[in-house]
Parts: structure tokens; C-alpha cells; sequence
């Protein structure tokens, strides 16, 4: 173990450590290294930034925040609520922290969906609603606070061919999905200016608002009637922060539609209009209703957002 050689005339080699006169670490010191002092944070540029690659440079880089899908602390009404897209719709409302009114005429539907949520940790109760009864409508949503998110829900069909649509049907599909739905949104909106709260009103429409087929041309007009108020009331609210929408589901398969499904016939056509192949489920709509009625939808209003598998695509 004598003193380092070296060539002549050349100098000793550079120290590669900084121990007490230039020897080599110890065992400890190369398991055990002193730790780093941690840089401190740096003032602006959204908070503290890390230390990158270990040698105490820190990225300049502004993360953008994303928006809450939360709706804690808001009430939202959903028309329609005891069964179908109504039900789903009301569920995850209130799963994004919601209270939720479900209303419909059925009493025991709406009073069993909101216990079933309530059974969950979450609040919900029953309005016993017939919205065609635009007065009656209107006292009872007087008599409550205000609602921050409608699910304009509520809606028909009587499907027939042209010549046998009858001026009975015609009426009532209109009664309920234009005549219903157009008032329950003001209705809600009013309320929203009077009290000066925000909101979120959102039409639930139907694929059939933006093209047409056999057998449902009142279906089809009643839901285009329904796009089009969507448009005009975004264009007068927005200045009051109330954003309206349209949601455009597919045909679905429920519990009350799947027995028209065991017709061949008719789930074939439906199935070669869907680009998917398949129907839609209910829980294919509820992400989207939450994204509609929360601030992560902030910047859209008027809009028409369609579920239906690329059936309008073409």
C-alpha cells in the first residue's frame, strides 16, 4: 500500500471524493451516502416544483387544473324520475353528491327509487308531479328551493306510420315532450334568476332530434321542437350563468323496451343503423348527465351531445 504512482511529470489524479485528505469513502459512506438538502419551493408558477434529475433544477411547467365532476351542495329535479333514464339519471346524481327530487304521478315508483338512494348514504326525496299540469307544476316548485339542475326527462311515443298517426296521439306526445318540457324549463330558470343562482338545465332529447324514421314523425318533431328551445333558451340565459344542453341517447335496452327487442325484425334495423353493433345501456348515459350538470361542462351550453352508437354519423 505505498504512495500513488504516476507518470513522471503528470499530476496525482483528481480526487473523486471530498473526504478529509482525499481518500476513497468508506463502507458506509457507499451504502449509506448523506442525504441532499432539499431545495425550497419557488414562489409562482402554481406552487412548489420538484426537484428534476437530482441535481436541483425545477420545471417551469403550469399544469392545468381539471374541473369537479362533483355536484355536493346542489339540488337537481328530475322529471320522470321513477324508472328508465329518469332513475339512472337521478342515481348518479345523487352518487356526485346531489340532493335529488325525483317527480313523476306514480307515487310508490318515485317514493321506492328515492329510498333505494337514501338506503345508499345519499339524499333524495319524491315529488308526485304531473308536468303536463303547467300550473301545478309551477306551485310546486314554488314551494321549494330553488333547483340548480334539471333533467327535462319526462316524455312518449306512440309510433305509427304516417297515414294512421291520429290527432289524439299527436296531441299528447307534444303536450308532454315539447309543451311539458318547454315550461318546466322556464319554471326552473325563472327560479334560478329570481334567487340569482347558476345552473344547469339539461333536455334529454333523442337521436330522432337530428335525423327522422318511419314510423315516428310526431316522435321525431316533438324532439327536434325540443332542439331547437334548447338553442333559443342558451342564447337568452347565458348572461344569467345557465347553461342549457340536449342529451341524444340511442335506442336502450331496459326492462320496458326489451320485449320490442324480441321482435327480429325490428332489432335488426335498429342494429344496422348503430355503428356499435349493439344497444345502449342505461349506465352508458350517466357519465355524461354528471359531466353536463357539473362545473367540468362549464364552457357549453346550447350544445347537443348524442349517445347513439354512430347512428347519426352518416
Amino acid at each position: 500500500m505505498g504512495s500513488q504512482r504516476t507518470a513522471a511529470g503528470s499530476p496525482p489524479p483528481a480526487k473523486r471524493w471530498g473526504g478529509v485528505g482525499g481518500g476513497g469513502p468508506n463502507a458506509a459512506q457507499l451504502l449509506y451516502p448523506p442525504p441532499q438538502p432539499t431545495p425550497p419551493p419557488v414562489a409562482g408558477g402554481g406552487g412548489a416544483r420538484r426537484a428534476f434529475g437530482g441535481l436541483g433544477a425545477m420545471p417551469s411547467v403550469d399544469l392545468t387544473k381539471t374541473p369537479s365532476f362533483r355536484l355536493d351542495g346542489r339540488r337537481a329535479l328530475i322529471t320522470g324520475g321513477g324508472r328508465g333514464i329518469g332513475l339512472a339519471a337521478a342515481s348518479a346524481l345523487a352518487a356526485a353528491g346531489a340532493h335529488v327530487t325525483l317527480a313523476a304521478r306514480t307515487k310508490a315508483e318515485i317514493e321506492e327509487a328515492a329510498a333505494a338512494i337514501r338506503a345508499r348514504g345519499e339524499k333524495a326525496d319524491a315529488l308526485v308531479l304531473d308536468v303536463t299540469d303547467i300550473e301545478a307544476a309551477r306551485k310546486a316548485l314554488a314551494a321549494r328551493e330553488p333547483y340548480q339542475v334539471l333533467i327535462n326527462n319526462a316524455g312518449m311515443n306512440r309510433p305509427a306510420y304516417l297515414p294512421e298517426v291520429k290527432v289524439e296521439d299527436f296531441d299528447a306526445i307534444m303536450a308532454l315532450n315539447v309543451r311539458a318540457a318547454f315550461f318546466m324549463a322556464q319554471t326552473v330558470a325563472l327560479r334560478l334568476i329570481d334567487t340569482k343562482l347558476p345552473g344547469s338545465i339539461i333536455n334529454i332529447s333523442s337521436q330522432m332530434g337530428h335525423v327522422g324514421a318511419a314510423r315516428r314523425t310526431v316522435y321525431c318533431a316533438s324532439k327536434h321542437a325540443m332542439e331547437g328551445f334548447t338553442k333559443a333558451m342558451a342564447i337568452e340565459l347565458a348572461p344569467h350563468n345557465i347553461r342549457v344542453n340536449s342529451l341524444g341517447p340511442t335506442f336502450l335496452e331496459t326492462p320496458m323496451t326489451r320485449p320490442f327487442f324480441e321482435n327480429k325484425a325490428f332489432r335488426d334495423e335498429v342494429l344496422s343503423k348503430i355503428k356499435l353493433g349493439r344497444l345502449g345501456q342505461l349506465e352508458e348515459l350517466t357519465g355524461a348527465i354528471v359531466f353536463l350538470a357539473s362545473d367540468a361542462s362549464s364552457l357549453m351550453t346550447g350544445s347537443a351531445l348524442v349517445l347513439d352508437g354512430g347512428w347519426t354519423a352518416e
